[in-house]
């Protein structure tokens, strides 16, 4: 690869705040944008996770500790994490909760604590991360989105509800901001391995075997195929990718 093929998917100079960024699919992103010269700072509410995944990955990481749906927090989140790290160039919205179980018995109070963490709370910090993007006309915002987004799963009425928002919010926002310079997309993982997934199938290998049969690569993902589609949207490599949804899924979405 020549030297100009391997700046376009290079994140050098970029910093990166990525929420639920201590473990999973968001500390599998912020190991590979780290490893391509970005700048990456974990947020969540577990302190000693997030120290952790940082000495884990070097001296390109830093963590603050903070919980997202504390809504009227998160302007100053942004402007401490700006004073210590520099202007955020990218967001990725990826922290969740998951509730498993059917809609009768999910109640309001369940399902409001779900929408709060993935919708409210992605929006919240998005809008305020959004001004110093498109005042420096360069951003990248990501959401995690899911399988959940695009098919008909049991017992996560919630989860899919929220979601489902997700794609919703990509394309407004990106028709907001893609002529200021700021690209809004969305990754939407199939079944990789990770805390959540296990959470989710746990005692439940009738789930677990149809959702490989309906997989043509017969197994689950990796968390750095995740980590490595994030980094190739937020680099110049995708500079007129805007408001998509790239699906990591080993072909499960398209297939009967």
């Amino acid at each position: 690869m020549d030297d100009t093929a391997n700046k376009m998917f290079r994140l050098d100079g970029e910093v990166a705040l990525i929420t639920g960024g201590g473990s999973g699919l968001g500390l599998a992103m912020a190991r590979c944008m780290a490893q391509v010269g970005a700048r990456v700072v974990l947020v969540g509410r577990r302190e000693e996770l997030l120290r952790e995944a940082c000495a884990g990955i070097g001296t390109a990481a830093a963590y603050q500790v903070a919980d997202i749906t504390r809504f009227e927090e998160m302007q100053g989140l942004v402007a401490s994490i700006a004073e210590r790290c520099g202007p955020i160039s990218v967001l990725v919205n990826n922290a969740g909760v998951h509730l498993k179980k059917f809609a009768v018995d999910t109640t309001v109070e369940g399902f409001a604590e779900v929408i709060n963490t993935h919708v409210l709370a992605a929006h919240n910090l998005t809008r305020h991360v959004l001004p110093g993007m498109i005042a420096a006309r360069h951003g990248s915002v990501l959401f995690m989105a899911s399988m959940a987004s695009l098919i008909g799963m049991t017992q996560v009425v919630a989860y899919s509800a929220a979601k489902s928002a997700y794609l919703g919010m990509v394309r407004t926002l990106s028709a907001e901001v893609a002529e200021h310079g700021v690209r809004v997309n969305a990754i939407a993982p199939g079944w990789i391995e990770s805390p959540m997934l296990r959470k989710a199938l746990s005692g439940d290998e009738k789930r677990s075997n149809k959702i490989l049969s309906r997989t043509p690569m017969g197994k689950f993902g990796e968390p750095d195929d995740i980590g490595w589609a994030a980094v190739y949207l937020c680099s110049p490599a995708a500079k007129f990718v805007a408001g998509t949804l790239l699906t990591v899924d080993g072909g499960a979405s398209p297939n009967f």
